[in-house]
C-alpha cells in the first residue's frame, strides 16, 4: 500500500483545502438559511441579556435619524406613537414599521387616561389604532398611554380594544434632563438590568444624540437590544406590564473608555446650529469629561428630575 504524502506540502495544501471548505460551508450555509447570524431578530432573551428601549411621543423630525442609528447597530425597539401626529404623518409611522421595529398605540391626544370623562376613552384607543393600521397596515397590540396612568376603566377598554398596556421600569427623565444628558446617562447607568423596558421620547435631538453614544456600552456589556413583545412576549389584552417609577439602583453596567464613545452626528438639515430657532433642534454632543465628572452632581440632577418632572407630568 503506497504511503500517504506527509509533506510540508502536503500539510500546507491540506490546511488551505480545510479552510475553503469551511469557508463554503458558511457562504452555502449563510444563502439558505441554514447558518444565521445572531441578530436582533432571532436573540433569544432567555438566554442572552436583553433590553427594550422605547420610544414615546413621535413621530418627530428626529425619528428617522434614530431609525439609522438603531439599524445600523442592528437594534430593535419598541415606538409608542401619538394617533394624531401618526394621522399627520403616516409616511413617518410606515418607516418605522419598515425599519423592523415595533410600533404601538400613545392614545390619540395623549390626555391623562384617568381623569377624562369615562365616554372619551374608547375613542382615544380606537382613533389612535385606526390611524397607525391606515399608515402602516398593521392594527397595534401594545398601547401606553401619557405618563403611565391607568385605572380599571382604562385597562377594561383596552382589553376590548386587544390592547396590552406596557409601562417601564427604567425611567431617565431626558424629557426633564434635555440640557443635561449626563443626568440621564447617570440613570441610565445605574438602573438598566437584563430584561429592562427603557422610556426615552423620541422627540428630543438630545436623545438621539445620547441613544448614539450609549448603544456601544450596551453592546460592550453583553446586551441585545430588542422589542418589547420580543423580550417579554406576547401579553394578554387588558394586562398591564411595569411600573412608573425607577426600582433601586443596580449598576450592572460597565462603563467604556472614551475613544468608544462616537461623537453625535450632524442632524440632516440644510441650516446651520446658528439658523435654527431651537435648541432642541441643535446638535449635541456629551462632553467626556461631563459624563466622568457626573458623580454627586449627575446622582443629584437624577434625584431632582421626579421633581422637575412636575413641569411635564406626561411621557
Amino acid at each position: 500500500m503506497p504511503k500517504r504524502p506527509d509533506s510540508q506540502v502536503w500539510r500546507y495544501w491540506r490546511t488551505v483545502l480545510g479552510v475553503l471548505a469551511a469557508a463554503a460551508v458558511l457562504i452555502v450555509g449563510g444563502l439558505t438559511g441554514h447558518v444565521r447570524k445572531a441578530s436582533a431578530d432571532n436573540v433569544d432573551c432567555s438566554q442572552v441579556k436583553c433590553v427594550a428601549l422605547t420610544f414615546d411621543d413621535g413621530p418627530s423630525p428626529f425619528t428617522d435619524r434614530l431609525l439609522k442609528i438603531l439599524t445600523d447597530n442592528d437594534a430593535k425597539a419598541t415606538f409608542f406613537e401619538i394617533g394624531n401626529k401618526v394621522a399627520a404623518n403616516p409616511a413617518g409611522a410606515k418607516r418605522v414599521v419598515e425599519a423592523g421595529m415595533e410600533l404601538g398605540s400613545h392614545t390619540w391626544e395623549h390626555p391623562n387616561m384617568t381623569t377624562i370623562p369615562p365616554e372619551d376613552i374608547p375613542e382615544q384607543f380606537s382613533k389612535a389604532s385606526d390611524a397607525i393600521e391606515a399608515a402602516t397596515g398593521q392594527r397595534p397590540k401594545l398601547v401606553r398611554t401619557a405618563g403611565g396612568l391607568v385605572n380599571d376603566a382604562v385597562l377594561a377598554e383596552a382589553k376590548k380594544q386587544g390592547l396590552a398596556d406596557i409601562n417601564w421600569d427604567v425611567i431617565p427623565f431626558d424629557w426633564a434632563n434635555d440640557s443635561n444628558t449626563a443626568a440621564t446617562r447617570y440613570m441610565l447607568m445605574t438602573q438598566i438590568k437584563p430584561n429592562s423596558v427603557v422610556l426615552f421620547h423620541d422627540t428630543y435631538s438630545s436623545t438621539v444624540d445620547l441613544v448614539e453614544q450609549f448603544i456601544p456600552v450596551l453592546k460592550s456589556n453583553g446586551y441585545h437590544m430588542v422589542t418589547v413583545t420580543q423580550m417579554i412576549g406576547p401579553r394578554e389584552p387588558g394586562s398591564s406590564y411595569g411600573s412608573r417609577e425607577n426600582g433601586p439602583p443596580v449598576n450592572d453596567l460597565t462603563d467604556i473608555p472614551p475613544a468608544e464613545i462616537p461623537d453625535a452626528a450632524e442632524y440632516a438639515f440644510a441650516q446651520t446650529d446658528a439658523e435654527l430657532p431651537d435648541h432642541r433642534y441643535r446638535r449635541r454632543e456629551l462632553r467626556w469629561p461631563q459624563q466622568r465628572r457626573v458623580g454627586e452632581r449627575g446622582a443629584e440632577a437624577a434625584r431632582c428630575a421626579p421633581i422637575r418632572r412636575l413641569c411635564s407630568p406626561f411621557s
